[in-house]
C-alpha cells in the first residue's frame, strides 16, 4: 500500500471502516462468485478462487483503490461458450492470454483507449449480456440445464416455466422453481421493507441464506452447490499440451476479445466509481496492468477471468471503505470461508444462486437507457438495439463489433455530411449561406458548388452557427473564392469573432494544444481585417 495520496493513508479509524466494509463486500461477493461460476459452466470454487485473487492480488496493485475485482456476470456468457468449445483447459490459456494483453496495454499506457467506446455500445453490451444471463439462468433456476445458444435459451423459456409450474414424474423442477422464486422475492423486498440499520446487510446474502435454510428445513430434494472439501482441489493447472494452443489463432482471437470486454467493463466501472467517492482518482493504466496480472494468475490456476465489478465496488463505497485494505480483506475472508467451511457452501441450492443471477440479468436490461440515449438522436438507439439483438442472436463479440462498426459509420457520416441553404435577399443585395454539418475536404466539391450558385456582386454572409466543424481546406476555399467574388463587385462577410470563440470553446473542452493550422488561418484573417486597405468586410 505505497500510495502517495494522503487519501489512502492508513489510520486507526480508517482500518476500522475498511474492516467493516470488507465484511459487507465479502457477504455480497460470496454468492455472486459461486453463481457466476455456475453460469459460466465452471465449478463454484473456480469463482471463489477468482474472487480471492481479485481481492488480495489485484486489490494490492490496483489503480482504483476502492474498486473491487472478481468474476463478472458480463463475462459469464463468453466463458460459458469457451468452456463448451474448448473445455476448462482451453479457458485457462485464453484467460492467461487476455491477462497478458491487459498487462501489456497497461504498461504501454493504453488505458484511456479502452474507454473510447460509444455509450450506446456499452449499454447495448450490458443489456445483451443481461438477456443472455436471464435466459440461461432461468433454466438453472428450475434445476434444468441451459439449452445452448442465447437465442435457444430465450425461445425455450416457456418450456422452463412449464417445468417449474407442473410437477413431472419424480423431478425436482417445481421445487427448485419455488426456491428460486422465493429468493427473487427476498431480493426485491429486503431493502424497501427492513429498518434502516438492517439495510447494510446485502440482499443477495439474505436471500440465499434464507432460501438455503428453508430448503434444508423442508428437506427439499433440489440440486446443491458442489464445493470440494479442499479448495486446492479446485485448482486446475494447465498441462503442457494446453499451452500449445497459444499457437492456435482461435485462442489468440478469443484472448483479444476477452481482454477487450474485460478492460472496457473494468475501466467503465472505475469511471463510475470515481463519481461515487471523494478519495483517490483512478489511474487507468495502473488499473489495467493490475487486472492483467490478476487474469494471468487466474489462467495459471484454471479459475474464471475477472473484471472490476460495479455491484461489489458500490457496496464497498456505501459501507464506508477508505482505502484498498477493504478490497484486500474481502479476498482474505473469501479464502478463509471457502477453506474452513466448505460444508456450509454445499448446503446452498443451485436454484437460489441462479435466481440471484436471473435478477441481476433483469436489472442489466435497463430499458430507461433507451430514453436517455434518445436524447442524443435515434441513431444512438439504433446502435443500442443492433448491439443487443446481435449479441442475443449470434454472440457477444459479434454484437460488440457490430455496435462499434455502426458507431464508426455514424461518425464517418457526421464528419462527411454537409448541408447548405442559400437565402437571397434581393432588396438588400444580400445573400446568406447557411451551413450545417461538417465542412471537411471530403465535402469540398459540394461547398464549391454552393458558392458557384451565389449571385455576382452580392454581399455574401456565411453562417457558421449550425456548423459542427470546418477544416483548413474549406476555409482556404472560402478565401480564394472571396478574391474572385470581389472582382465582380461583391463582398464576403464572415463573423470571425464567433468562429474564433467556437475554436476556443472546443479547446477548453478538449484541453490546451499547440496552435493548429485552422487557428493560424483564423487569426491571420483577423489580423488582415485590421489593415485599413483590406478589401474583405467583417461582421461586427
Amino acid at each position: 500500500m505505497n500510495e502517495a495520496s494522503t487519501a489512502e493513508r492508513v489510520t486507526t479509524g480508517g482500518v476500522r471502516h475498511d474492516l467493516l466494509a470488507s465484511i459487507v463486500v465479502f457477504l455480497v461477493a460470496l454468492p455472486l462468485c459461486m453463481g457466476i461460476a455456475i453460469a459460466s459452466g465452471m465449478e463454484p470454487a473456480a469463482g471463489i478462487i477468482t474472487g480471492v485473487i481479485g481481492g488480495i492480488v489485484v486489490g494490492t496493485l490496483s489503480g482504483a483503490p476502492l474498486q473491487v475485482s472478481g468474476p463478472a456476470a458480463g463475462l459469464a456468457v463468453v466463458v460459458y461458450d469457451i468452456v463448451q468449445r474448448e473445455g476448462p483447459a482451453g479457458l485457462a490459456v485464453i484467460v492467461f492470454v487476455a491477462g497478458g494483453l491487459q498487462l501489456t496495454a497497461g504498461l504501454l499506457r493504453f488505458g484511456q483507449w479502452f474507454r473510447a467506446v460509444s455509450p450506446a455500445v456499452i449499454h447495448g453490451m450490458l443489456a445483451g449480456i443481461g438477456v443472455l444471463i436471464f435466459a440461461g439462468q432461468f433454466h438453472v433456476m428450475v434445476d434444468d440445464a441451459p439449452k445452448g445458444s442465447g437465442l435457444t435459451n430465450l425461445l425455450s423459456l416457456p418450456e422452463a416455466v412449464w417445468k417449474g409450474l407442473t410437477p413431472m414424474d419424480d423431478s425436482s423442477h417445481h421445487l427448485a422453481a419455488m426456491v428460486g422464486l422465493f429468493t427473487i422475492l427476498l431480493l426485491i423486498v429486503w431493502k424497501p421493507l427492513v429498518p434502516g440499520k438492517l439495510k447494510a446487510i446485502p440482499a443477495p446474502l439474505v436471500a440465499v441464506a434464507v432460501a438455503t435454510a428453508a430448503a434444508a428445513l423442508l428437506g427439499l430434494n433440489v440440486n446443491r452447490v458442489p464445493v470440494p472439501e479442499n479448495l486446492s482441489d479446485a485448482i486446475r493447472w494447465p498441462t503442457a499440451g494446453a499451452w500449445t494452443n497459444l499457437l492456435d489463432g482461435r485462442f489468440l482471437v478469443a484472448g483479444i476479445a476477452m481482454a477487450f470486454i474485460a478492460s472496457a467493463e473494468t475501466l467503465l466501472c472505475a469511471t463510475a466509481m470515481d463519481k461515487m467517492h471523494r478519495g483517490p482518482r483512478t489511474k487507468y493504466d495502473k488499473e489495467l496492468a493490475a487486472q492483467g496480472v490478476g487474469n494471468m494468475l487466474c489462467g495459471l490456476v484454471g479459475a474464471l477471468p475477472m473484471t472490476g465489478v460495479i455491484v461489489r465496488s458500490a457496496a464497498n463505497v456505501d459501507a464506508g471503505a477508505r482505502t484498498r485494505l477493504s478490497a484486500i480483506l474481502h479476498g482474505v475472508w473469501l479464502l478463509l470461508f471457502a477453506a474452513m467451511l466448505p460444508q456450509v457452501l454445499r448446503m446452498v441450492p443451485t436454484a437460489s444462486l441462479a435466481a440471484v443471477l436471473v435478477y441481476t440479468g433483469y436489472k442489466l436490461i435497463n430499458v430507461k437507457v433507451m430514453r436517455e440515449l434518445s436524447a442524443y438522436g435515434r441513431s444512438e438507439v439504433a446502435i443500442y438495439a443492433a448491439t443487443v439483438i446481435t449479441i442475443v442472436a449470434a454472440d457477444l463479440l459479434t454484437g460488440v463489433l457490430v455496435g462499434i462498426g455502426l458507431s464508426a459509420i455514424k461518425l464517418l457520416y457526421l464528419f462527411s455530411h454537409l448541408e447548405f441553404h442559400i437565402e437571397d435577399r434581393f432588396a438588400e443585395n444580400r445573400t446568406i449561406l447557411h451551413l450545417r454539418g461538417a465542412a471537411t475536404f471530403i465535402r469540398l466539391p459540394q461547398l464549391a458548388a454552393a458558392l458557384e450558385q451565389v449571385r455576382p456582386s452580392t454581399e455574401l454572409h456565411v453562417q457558421f452557427e449550425r456548423l459542427d466543424y470546418i477544416d483548413h481546406a474549406c476555409m482556404d476555399l472560402l478565401m480564394n473564392w472571396r478574391t474572385q467574388h470581389e472582382a465582380t463587385g461583391g463582398r464576403l462577410m464572415i463573423d470571425w469573432e464567433s468562429l474564433t470563440a467556437r475554436f476556443h470553446r472546443e479547446e477548453r473542452e478538449s484541453g490546451p494544444t499547440q496552435e493548429a493550422p485552422l487557428e493560424k488561418l483564423i487569426n491571420g484573417r483577423r489580423r488582415m481585417r485590421e489593415r485599413p486597405k483590406e478589401a474583405v468586410s467583417v461582421k461586427t
